[in-house]
């Protein structure tokens, strides 16, 4: 899978890419996601993802992790069909994690910063694979599949 990675903070390692490079390479792997599959990931502080949080989700606060899935259609939105002779790599969509939020809510709940800037990764990763958490029923498939991901690569708390 061929993952960009956007570092607007310009404090996230090159190790700290690789890592959240492997680990969404696994999930991808796990979830059988052909290799020619596109996707990106943004790190961001606070200020941009609350930007971007407030613009697109009508939140107007911080938020840890925001995703875009490319297929997914969005109310009145029309499907882009291409021609079928057209041969283009899948792209997913896009992932913006805060690395300030990330690094907070690893302080609150006892962990690494290295396991909650993965968990947000696969939670991210998993929104633009189609999983969601809106119903019960959904919040379980998407963060029991979420774990036995983190678990089976040895990320656990």
């Amino acid at each position: 899978m061929d993952i960009t990675f956007i570092d607007e903070t310009s404090e996230v390692s090159q190790d700290k890419i690789t890592e959240i490079d492997e680990l969404l390479q696994f999930a991808a792997d796990y979830l059988k996601i052909p290799e020619d599959t596109e996707m990106s990931v943004t790190f961001m502080d606070n200020k941009g993802i609350q930007v971007i949080n407030r613009d697109y989700r009508g939140k107007d606060a911080p938020t840890d992790v925001i995703s875009f899935a490319l297929e997914e259609d969005g109310e009145g939105e029309v499907p882009i069909i291409f021609d079928e002779e057209l041969v283009m790599p899948r792209n997913l969509g896009d992932i913006m994690i805060s690395t300030e939020r990330a690094a907070e809510q690893a302080d609150e709940y006892g962990h690494s910063f290295d396991r909650e800037l993965g968990f947000l990764a696969v939670h991210g990763f998993l929104h633009i694979n189609g999983y969601d958490h809106m119903t019960a029923e959904e919040e379980k498939e998407m963060f029991g599949l979420q774990k036995e991901i983190l678990d089976a690569y040895g990320l656990k708390r």
